[in-house]
Parts: structure tokens; sequence; C-alpha cells
């Protein structure tokens, strides 16, 4: 177990502790959990010297106000909002170190919904079922299987080693905003809709008030199922991305804390995209562009290289 190095002051709206999620027990009820924006909390590791995989902070709407008590290199990624370290204001998408005493303050976002912060060697809390996320659900893993309460002290590791760049390029931070472009391959219930469910890639969907880390509830135009679909089928396992359309037309967008559903599923959002889904907000708009599987393939090759990209560039790897 690594050392305390802050002490939560206020833990914001709900922080819990996340890494890539919790692989390989789907089967017995357990959901992968892990961070909402992988993409950012893979950055953030970075920035910190870490592993991608390590445990970070996932701060949603609000963030925390800590107390250092030991000397660390934090890393802030994802949503922007306010950060203050003791008197300075730090830019979203660096990192910079702290010493005992210091204050570290993370305000309410003003674009995105979710911030992540990294500290270097990671945040270390047990071990459980291969991952250190939380599920709050079953109050499992993560800091007591909960999210940060104030008096908390958040154990860390030491650093091996620090980024050459403390800073993100412009070109690797995603755009965040009120208009989020899906791509999709076909579900395997599309012949149950109408025109196999082609109206989805033809309007556009808000995000409603029914939006956490288990899925998206969308509002718009409603899409038909067929005569011979009853809008039900029996429980089946499912992906993170899966879209489904219960019987009243509304699509809702499966995310990391669901194992199994109920209704027909349409099309299933590509992987490469799922973190675009942990920064939408209510009252955001949704848009899914259909794609092959192949071409599904060949976006998320890309952005594998692209994250080696940002890494040679930060940690100036020949």
């Amino acid at each position: 177990m690594g050392d305390d190095t802050f002490l939560v002051l206020d833990p914001g709206a709900f922080t819990t502790i996340q890494d890539l999620g919790r692989y390989g027990y789907q089967t017995l009820g357990v959901p992968i959990s892990g961070a909402m924006d992988s993409y950012s909390a893979r950055a953030a590791n970075i920035l910190a010297g870490n592993s991608q995989s390590s445990a970070v902070l996932e701060m949603t709407i609000r963030g925390c106000t800590l107390a250092v008590m030991r000397n660390a290199m934090v890393a802030l990624t994802g949503a922007r909002a306010g950060i203050r370290h003791n008197s300075v204001e730090r830019p979203a998408w660096s990192a910079f170190e702290v010493e005992p005493g210091d204050i570290l303050r993370i305000g309410q976002v003003s674009l995105g919904c979710r911030i992540y912060m990294a500290v270097g060697g990671g945040f270390e809390v047990p071990l459980v079922m291969g991952s250190r996320s939380t599920y709050s659900q079953a109050a499992l893993g993560g800091l007591k299987g909960r999210a940060l309460r104030k008096g908390d002290f958040l154990p860390a590791g030491q650093a091996e080693k620090l980024p050459a760049k403390n800073t993100v390029p412009e070109e690797f931070i995603p755009q965040m905003g009120q208009d989020t472009e899906l791509h999709c391959v076909a579900g395997p219930q599309e012949h149950m809709f109408r025109d196999k469910g082609r109206g989805l890639f033809t309007c556009q969907y808000t995000v409603t008030q029914r939006a956490d880390r288990r899925g998206i509830r969308l509002e718009g135009p409603r899409i038909e199922h067929s005569h011979q679909s009853p809008g039900t089928i029996v429980s089946e396992p499912i992906l993170p991305g899966n879209i489904q359309v219960p019987a009243d037309g509304q699509p809702i967008i499966l995310l990391r804390e669901q194992t199994a559903g109920g209704y027909p599923k349409i099309a299933t959002v590509v992987s490469g995209d799922l973190s675009k889904l942990g920064q939408v907000i209510p009252g955001d708009s949704i848009t899914f562009r259909s794609v092959t599987v192949e071409q599904a393939i060949n976006m998320n090759i890309k952005e594998q290289e692209r994250f080696k990209s940002l890494q040679s560039i930060l940690w100036q790897e020949s």
C-alpha cells in the first residue's frame, strides 16, 4: 500500500477511484466499471508518468478539494473546470508538482461532465477482482467501495519516471460541447426494427436527466419496432455502447455498469467513441453515424496509434 498523499477536504459531487475496468466477471453480474472517459484517464496517467492502467480520481460535475501531505506530481484532464493550486490557477490537460501543505481545488465543470486526476505512482487502493475501480452500487473496489468523503486519506505510490513535457498538445485534447456524433455498427437485433432501424441515423436525440454510469436515456423521434417484435427479448449479456430500444421507441445507450439487457439492440457505439459518452450532460444532443465493422476496426487502430504518438511526445521517446 502506498503512503497517504492527500486528505479530502471536500469530496465534490461524486468522486470515485477508477482504472480501466474490471474484466472477466460479467457472467457473475459484476460490471466492468472503470473510467467513463478512458481517453482522459489514460492521458492523465501518461502526464503523471504512470502506466495507462493506473488508478485515477474521476470527478463528476464538481471537483474535489484536497490537502497535500507529501511531494507528488499530479495531472488533470477531462472536462474543463477551474483548477487552483494554492493561489495559482493551473491549466487543464497539464501536470505539476505539489508539496506538503498545498491545497488543490478543482471547481465546477464549465464544459463536459467528468474530470480526471492522476498522481505519480497511481492511487493505491486494494485490488478487487483485478481492478481498483469503484462499483458503488455493490460497495466494491475503490476506497471502501464508495465515493470519497470528507476526511478520507488517499494513498498513492511512488512515481518511477516523470514525463519530459507537462502539457498535452492541443491537437490531442478531445473536443467537448453540446453536439456529439457517435459512430455505430449494426446491432444484433436490427431486424426487429422497421427499415432495420435506419431511422436512428437520420435524427437528432437529446440526453435526458436519466444518465449515469449504467446508461444514458435519450429523447427524440420514436424508433418503430417491426410488427414481429414485441419490444422485448430474453435478457442477454450486453457490452458498453449497446443501444437498446424499449417499447416506447426511445434509445438507451448502455455503459460500464450494466451486464445484461432485455430490449432489442439496434446498434453498438464503436469503442473509440465511448469516451465521448463520459463527457455528455443532460440537454446535450447526440447524432449517430453508421459504419461497417471494418471501418470500426480501422478507427480503433487509429485511436491506439494516436495514443502512442501522445506518449512519445510527452515522454520524448524515439
